[in-house]
């Protein structure tokens, strides 16, 4: 079942862990479809940062995307 990241606490043990997190943002009909999928590489209040598989980053906003990775 996927765990939404939400606190700080989230995004660093997922950074820790070197965990593939999915970005997730509203699409026009108002249902979650997925923008990107990394590592997160770095986070702040306001954004993250998700190292993709191909070595390229995209920062994606808080308050708009919704972040989570799957438990194992």
């Amino acid at each position: 079942m996927p765990q939404t990241l939400v606190k700080n606490v989230d995004f660093f043990v997922a950074a820790l862990s070197q965990t593939y997190v999915s970005a997730l943002q509203l699409d026009p009909d108002g249902m979650y479809s997925q923008v990107g999928i990394g590592i997160v590489e770095k986070f702040a209040e306001d954004y993250v940062r998700l190292k993709r598989f191909d070595g390229s980053v995209s920062h994606y906003d808080r308050e708009i995307t919704k972040f989570q990775h799957n438990k194992a």
